[in-house]
């Protein structure tokens, strides 16, 4: 069972993100804020699903990771998520539309938390400039609340894994969908992660409006669009 926070505020909220490595999608985030933790004799079946099933996403089967979405999103305080299309992720790079992705999802929250727990080492420092207001990175505050970057926090903290699962199963649901526009990539399977078979598709196909230009698609110089 993964620790339940982090800090001595309540309601703290973590936040993930997914598709950061992919050459097409977007870069999807998601913030949850855990369900108030009641003594375990006062768990419901659904809650106790969440507190002992929840795990790094990266770590779990997709069935799985689709069994644990709707009761994330039924038992959760409060969750949000997030989508940085590849346009803007080429204008202001993937890392920089990461955080963006994770702040908006946070922004997104109907539960103000008091702590943010960021999955990861950077939350600040590349940040887009319309996020400047929200964030002092000299003393680690957004929005007027504090937060903590954790390096590998998706498989420590409940409510950053918990994100991470939603924040990954969004964006495959989205790369599925879009898989039915061009299914010369196979993005159902390899969701636009540069496996073998879609760097060959690129080459064979060009890029489409889905594929992130700024990336080194194939290595190549030029390569036409569809």
């Amino acid at each position: 069972m993964l620790n339940l926070c982090y800090s001595n505020f309540e309601p703290e909220c973590g936040t993930d993100e997914a598709g950061r490595g992919c050459l097409a999608g977007p870069v999807v985030a998601a913030a949850v804020v855990n369900p108030k933790i009641w003594s375990l004799e006062k768990w419901s079946e659904l809650e106790t699903k969440y507190y002992t099933l929840v795990s790094d996403s990266k770590v779990i089967s997709e069935s799985k990771r689709k069994l644990l979405k709707p009761i994330i999103e039924k038992v959760a305080q409060s969750f949000a998520v997030s989508f940085v299309e590849p346009k803007i992720i080429d204008e202001i790079n993937i890392l920089n539309a990461s955080i963006l992705a994770m702040q908006e999802s946070i922004l997104k929250l109907k539960i103000k938390p008091l702590y943010i727990i960021v999955d990861g080492n950077r939350f600040s420092e590349l940040r887009p400039r319309a996020f400047q207001q929200h964030i002092n990175p000299k003393n680690g505050i957004f929005n007027g609340i504090s937060y903590q970057t954790i390096v590998k926090g998706d498989s420590k903290y409940l409510s950053i894994a918990a994100a991470s699962i939603l924040a990954k199963t969004y964006r495959d649901e989205y790369m599925d969908k879009i898989h039915e526009e061009f299914p010369m990539y196979n993005w159902k399977k390899n969701k636009g992660y540069p496996t073998k078979e879609h760097r060959q598709a690129i080459l064979k196909f060009g890029i489409t409006k889905y594929h992130r230009v700024s990336f080194n698609l194939v290595g190549l110089s030029s390569i036409q669009k569809i």
